[in-house]
């Protein structure tokens, strides 16, 4: 099906009161076990490219058109979003392509220049129908606005929402980049006076870093959009070492890639329930248990 605009699939997860999970796209294997995970659980879903994994694959192109393939091949809706560009080159690049939503990040700018900035990236997306996120940081910080400690103010997000016009606003309440453990506390009184001060969608960064029970908690308390990707890649690099450490002779990576895609194709699916919530509705698919590696659909050569 046509690709799903990211503001479409948050305007339905605010009316149901649910979250929306939005997973970063390494290498093909994650697009494609993203894809299968959602047509499991029948979610929708937001594929994420980084600029980071922009830099290691050497270019956007390649890695950008074979992800917008891919979803555009799911049953269930699907979006490709640009997540952290702090390159407004590469932002510009992106819209080239055909992504209908970007999050620029200038968090690392003080507030004025992240405001300038911001908005005159939101007045080039929205000339051209794109949807955009921000985030509010601090000066310094590799992790801007998700180092540990800091906190979003919800006057100063109200503002910052108003003089750019950005769709959506990634918030720090207590969750980091890159967590090895699923053991952060997030401020959830926080989230609820952003979510009264601010006008569009909450986005959670650093999710990987967050309990089952704090997820469900952020998003009851009204976070929307939830940023992915340290924990599937933990998935995915734990099966890989199961396997070659049991057949250090294998040599072919599908062998390996193979089901380790499987199990992160399960875990985006078992997310997927998890945020949307129980009032969420499913949108077709094919009903599979997510304890079981899921099998990625034939698809077409």
């Amino acid at each position: 099906m046509p690709l799903t605009p990211t503001g479409d699939i948050l305007a339905t997860a605010e009316r149901e009161g649910g979250g929306v999970g939005a997973f970063n796209v390494v290498q093909l294997e994650h697009a494609e076990a993203i894809v299968a995970g959602a047509e499991a659980a029948g979610r929708p879903v937001i594929l994420q490219l980084s600029e980071n994994t922009v830099r290691y694959h050497g270019a956007l192109e390649p890695v950008a058109l074979a992800t917008l393939a891919i979803a555009r091949s799911a049953d269930v809706p699907a979006a490709v979003h640009l997540d952290h560009a702090e390159s407004p080159e590469l932002v510009r690049a992106a819209v080239e392509l055909g992504f209908r939503s970007v999050m620029f990040d200038a968090a690392k700018l003080p507030y004025a220049d992240n405001v300038a900035a911001t908005r005159d990236i939101t007045g080039f997306c929205h000339a051209r129908g794109v949807w955009v996120e921000a985030e509010l940081g601090e000066v310094g910080g590799k992790d801007g606005a998700h180092a540990p400690g800091v906190r979003t103010d919800p006057d100063e997000a109200r503002a910052f929402v108003a003089a750019t016009g950005v769709n959506a606003l990634a918030v720090a309440v207590g969750s980091s980049h890159a967590m090895p453990t699923r053991d952060a506390v997030l401020d959830e009184e926080l989230i609820t006076r952003l979510r009264a001060a601010v006008p569009v969608p909450l986005v959670l960064h650093g999710s990987s870093g967050v309990a089952d029970d704090g997820l469900r908690r952020a998003v009851a308390a009204g976070l929307r959009k939830v940023n992915i990707s340290t924990h599937l890649n933990r998935t995915l690099t734990r099966v890989v070492r199961s396997l070659l450490a049991a057949a250090p002779e294998l040599a072919d990576p599908r062998r390996y890639l193979g089901p380790a895609r499987d199990a992160v194709a399960a875990e985006v699916a078992r997310l997927l329930d998890l945020l949307a919530g129980p009032g969420a509705a499913t949108t077709g698919g094919t009903s599979r248990p997510v304890a079981a590696p899921v099998p990625r659909k034939t698809r077409p050569a």
